[in-house]
């Protein structure tokens, strides 16, 4: 780089001279004005195309939807059926003796309206610049947490998304916080950890402080996945916190992977207490066929009896590396007074009575740009 700065500055100093001997007049000293500015123009590109690569990316995923819950139902376009609608910039620029400077900026997206997931904010999802090298790495601005991003696809087969996961309806879970901290850490015999910490603005009351700790562990030998985390997040006025601790297994048999997750969750208000199970497996029956079965359940552990049970069912077809078509569905039975919806990936499900069962069934496709 320093070298192309040199020998473009040289180009621009004998092209000055040679103008200034070959033109004297008012117009002539415009032209080589703008000569000038056109040489600086290429070295200032020259410079900067050296320094670092960016990469625009991005998924777009819509699909249509029948729901059924109790005695109301809906068929709908949805946008987020597999994964969220986004866009975003992400760059590395290598600044020597193995560090490299890191940024990703993100924004969510309705594939079907094309609106903004959050029209206040330029990036949505993330926002963030970090440092890389044999320590591991370091980011600091708006991040998906942990837990969404490392653990949840160890959870089950589809990585908690679709209508089919059932830890998808039945738990809590933040998905991304302003102001974090992330450390992700390399690999040490088969061990990998990320641990990150989140800080109150004004948003947020009080104003200081932390908001949100999140840590997690994975451990990977062969066939053999395992990982655990724990998330603590206070709501906006620091009056409850939610707990959140998550551990899954999975083992890969030949085309097949099986899992084993579990997820339990405290509000410190008492207006949250429950436990989550999931077992669910996969099988690739070749390279563009990918079947999913999953069964989850939610024991309420306020003593109320609002216990949900549901089994998913999403069937992918991968028509290349950046196309995929799939199918998902779904049965919810709510229990007593639970009121658990089906959700997507990136969106809700429709509202439920009290005891009410659910019912989804989707198609849809992505593509990945």
């Amino acid at each position: 780089m320093l070298k192309r700065m040199v020998v473009c500055g040289i180009k621009l100093v004998l092209q000055i001279k040679i103008q200034i001997k070959n033109h004297k007049s008012g117009d002539k000293m415009k032209k080589l004005v703008c000569f000038a500015s056109g040489v600086v123009a290429a070295c200032v590109f020259q410079t900067a195309h050296a320094q670092s690569a960016v990469t625009l990316y991005g998924v777009i995923d819509n699909g249509v939807e029948y729901q059924k819950a109790g005695a109301s139902s809906v068929v709908r376009v949805v946008s987020g059926g597999r994964f969220a609608s986004r866009f975003g910039l992400k760059g590395s620029e290598d600044i020597g003796d193995g560090l490299h400077v890191n940024f990703q900026l993100e924004q969510g997206y309705s594939g079907a309206t094309g609106a903004a997931s959050n029209s206040a904010a330029a990036f949505s999802r993330q926002a963030w610049v970090g440092v890389s090298g044999g320590f591991g790495e370091v980011r600091v601005g708006l991040q998906n947490t942990l837990q969404y991003a490392y653990l949840n696809p160890e959870l089950d087969p589809v990585s908690v998304m679709t209508v089919g996961s059932p830890m998808n309806s039945l738990n809590s879970l933040t998905v991304r916080v302003n102001n974090a901290i992330s450390y992700l850490s390399p690999t040490l015999y088969g061990f990998t950890g990320q641990f990150m910490i989140a800080a109150r603005d004004s948003t947020t009351k009080p104003s200081n402080g932390l908001q949100f700790y999140n840590g997690v562990i994975h451990y990977a030998t062969g066939p053999f996945r395992a990982a655990a985390g724990y998330e603590q997040a206070a709501n906006a006025t620091g009056t409850s916190m939610l707990k959140i601790f998550s551990a899954a297994t999975s083992l890969g048999v030949g085309a097949a992977r099986f899992f084993l997750a579990y997820h339990t969750e405290r509000q410190t208000d008492n207006t949250d207490k429950r436990d989550v199970y999931e077992v669910s497996g996969s099988y690739d029956f070749n390279v563009a066929n990918k079947l999913s079965l999953m069964y989850g359940y939610a024991h309420d552990k306020t003593g109320n009896g609002n216990n949900a049970q549901q089994v998913g069912l999403t069937y992918e077809y991968f028509v290349s590396k950046a196309v995929t078509v799939y199918g998902s569905t779904s049965f919810l039975q709510n229990r007593n007074r639970a009121q658990f919806a089906i959700n997507g990936t990136a969106y809700t499900g429709i509202p439920v009575a009290p005891g009410a069962d659910a019912r989804a069934i989707m198609v849809g496709m992505l593509h990945r740009f």
